[in-house]
């Protein structure tokens, strides 16, 4: 069957993301409460929470028409359209607890560096497919790098250091699939490392310094860099099993948490909702990435299944950091819980990303069977 064709879509990937855009909406709602409120208040965040999921459903369905090969044809516009995006958000972009970081639209905030993220997904998928016969030249595998380690340099001076380790990251699970060598890795491994001590001392700001010291030893400043920290590992600790009960956190609900709808989100979710409530959320996140990775070995040649692996390791980096910055594995900084978090662009980002996957497995036919002569 030539073109698009509706049976390849997985309704399943679109009820797991609205399954998590939902369950983002139902702690949302608890942690942003107004105090002493009585019955059902839905606050704007919730709102818009709602309302974005699903034009992200609906943007999704409707990416699914869209043949994802254009991206051959247009992919390094994207990119380039990323770039342009986060260095305006750097000159244009409102100034938020230090950072620049979202352009405000008014009706909402977008934040640059998830655009970014995409499109540098898209910039990646069309190198490694154009070059992939070359990727083991040396030469190569650094112009590779250089696709993500500019956006990287660029969400790192907003300063967004979290987002940064996302675009490496992102780099390193797309060039090992697409078969670069463990040798290249190691070589540019060691000059990282003989780069570290500069790096720390001309790039690390005081701000990232104060989060490395509170993660290292949060008690030094409980009432400053370290109150975050210690108030969502005690929010994480009291849920026990089954969690307080939704709305009836007393770390949420007397707002010791801060920040709670975005980076310590999680902290929410586990005291509220118990160890039960996290297994579940984490079910949802593995019941998304699989079918992800599903796309990624059905798609018919290397840029469908480039853009399935660079999503997949977006959602699933990101999901990682958040939980991992709650229960104190790693420094604080600012990266969302993906579909659970508040923002927007966020949001929709993902949403979008998915409609393209869906896209690859609409068009999966066409792929195999390559260009009409």
């Amino acid at each position: 069957m030539a073109g698009h064709s509706w049976r390849h879509f997985d309704p399943i990937i679109l009820i797991a993301a609205l399954a998590l855009a939902g369950y983002g909406a139902l702690v949302i709602y608890s942690a942003s409460l107004p105090r002493g409120a009585e019955g059902v208040v839905l606050s704007s965040a919730v709102q818009r929470h709602i309302i974005f999921a699903l034009v992200g459903a609906l943007l999704m369905i409707a990416l699914t028409r869209l043949d994802y090969r254009l991206i051959d044809a247009l992919g390094w516009l994207a990119y380039g359209f990323g770039i342009i995006v986060l260095v305006a958000v750097l000159f244009l972009g409102s100034d938020e607890f230090g950072s620049r970081r979202w352009f405000d639209l008014g009706f909402t905030v977008v934040q640059a560096s998830e655009i970014g993220k995409l499109m540098t997904i898209i910039g990646l998928a069309k190198f490694l497919t154009d070059f992939r016969d070359r990727l083991l030249e040396f030469r190569i595998f650094l112009l590779s790098l250089g696709i993500a380690l500019l956006p990287a340099a660029l969400v790192f001076i907003e300063p967004d250091a979290g987002s940064a380790v996302v675009f490496m990251a992102l780099w390193l699970v797309m060039t090992l699939f697409a078969g670069a060598r463990l040798r290249h890795y190691v070589i540019l491994a060691a000059i990282g490392l003989c780069l570290v001590p500069v790096g720390l001392a001309a790039g690390v700001q005081d701000y990232q310094r104060d989060r490395i010291r509170a993660f290292i030893d949060p008690e030094s400043d409980p009432q400053g860099a370290g109150f975050n920290v210690i108030q969502a590992e005690t929010s994480v600790g009291s849920g026990g099993l089954w969690g307080q009960g939704l709305t009836e956190g007393t770390q949420t609900q007397l707002d010791f948490v801060r920040i709670q709808t975005t980076d310590f989100i999680f902290s929410v979710l586990s005291e509220e909702l118990g160890f039960v409530g996290a297994m579940a959320l984490f079910a949802l996140f593995l019941l998304l990435l699989f079918r992800m990775l599903r796309v990624a070995t059905r798609a018919g040649e290397p840029l469908g299944q480039l853009l399935a692996v660079g999503l997949l390791t977006i959602i699933a980096i990101q999901v990682f950091i958040n939980v991992a910055i709650n229960i104190r594995l790693i420094p604080v900084t600012g990266i969302p819980l993906p579909f659970i978090s508040t923002g927007n662009s966020s949001l929709l980002v993902f949403f979008i990303g998915l409609g393209l996957l869906q896209s690859v497995l609409a068009w999966q036919d066409d792929a195999r069977r390559g260009p009409t002569p």
